[in-house]
């Protein structure tokens, strides 16, 4: 099982300091929570889109399977296309071209542009576009931008409940990236009390209790998210930290080589294999800076 695809990344993790131990481990972020390739040949968003005509239907659709299979050739066909007055499809697909090429601080300024055509058109897909351009700054290391692209989303009116706490999620990476732990904490638990059903939600709330130093609260919730997504490797691992930090080597063993055998050839399997190949070490737990990846 993955995490749900919603929004792009999260990572909070190890810095420097030599390879990772059961009490010194490493926590690998779970894989981007949405990729291009992964986008649909219709319109990449959760709120009701307008009715596409077959002209713009097909031209999206060939716009999205060229980002696919050469990104750089998607963003002159989606730039040419938007000059011809493509409007929103135009903008999306160059946001997916720029994506798929990590080019995050250029695919922000295009989500941010399709959510002000779409704010003049009254297309009720805003919010879903700030969204994106959010987790896209995030992405590009200015979670400032994210925070206020963010705050946009949830100002609209038209939010369901499980989008509005993932943008809730969203706006915490953003909140850790800014060193803001406690807004971080009130967005993870509004997220929490919105889509109890994430185990991206629980992962992250572990995660930052560790940051907290709260080991109890960590283990109360990577316990929740191993019962919602207990064969995801990045999950198995942070339970493995955490028992490592609260002095269980034994069971933080055993999940690392559960991990390492289970999955090796993920992030978070390697990880596993290189921690446990460097045997146990008596320093502390170094502290976790937030690389947005």
């Amino acid at each position: 099982m993955t995490f749900p695809v919603v929004a792009f990344l999260f990572a909070l993790q190890l810095g420097p300091g030599g390879t990772p131990t059961p009490n010194q481990a490493p926590v690998v972020p779970p894989p981007p929570r949405a990729r291009p390739e992964a986008a649909a040949p219709a319109a990449p968003s959760r709120q009701a889109a307008p009715a596409m005509d077959g002209l713009t239907e097909g031209r999206y659709r060939a716009c999205v399977a060229r980002v696919r299979e050469n990104p750089e050739q998607a963003i002159q066909a989606a730039s040419t296309w938007r000059v011809d007055g493509g409007g929103i499809y135009a903008r999306l697909c160059l946001g997916l071209a720029y994506v798929a090429l990590e080019r995050w601080g250029p695919a922000a300024t295009v989500y941010e542009q399709a959510a002000a055509e779409a704010q003049n058109a009254g297309d009720i897909r805003r919010a879903d576009f700030l969204v994106q351009a959010g987790n896209a700054w995030i992405a590009a290391g200015q979670p400032t931008r994210a925070v206020l692209a963010l705050d946009a989303a949830l100002a609209t009116t038209n939010l369901t409940d499980e989008l509005r706490g993932e943008v809730h999620l969203d706006r915490a990476r953003a909140m850790v990236a800014l060193n803001n732990l406690a807004a971080a904490r009130q967005d993870i638990d509004r997220a929490g009390s919105l889509v109890p059903g994430d185990p991206m939600v629980w992962y992250l709330s572990a995660e930052l209790a560790r940051r907290e130093s709260n080991l109890a609260r960590a283990e109360t919730d990577i316990q929740r998210a191993m019962s919602l997504a207990g064969d995801n490797p990045d999950i198995v691992l942070l339970a493995g930290t955490i028992a490592g930090q609260r002095g269980d080597r034994a069971r933080a063993e055993a999940l690392y080589r559960r991990v390492a055998q289970q999955a090796p050839n993920t992030d978070a399997g390697r990880a596993a294999a290189a921690s446990l190949a460097a045997g146990p070490s008596p320093a502390p737990p170094a502290q976790s800076p937030v690389q947005p990846r």
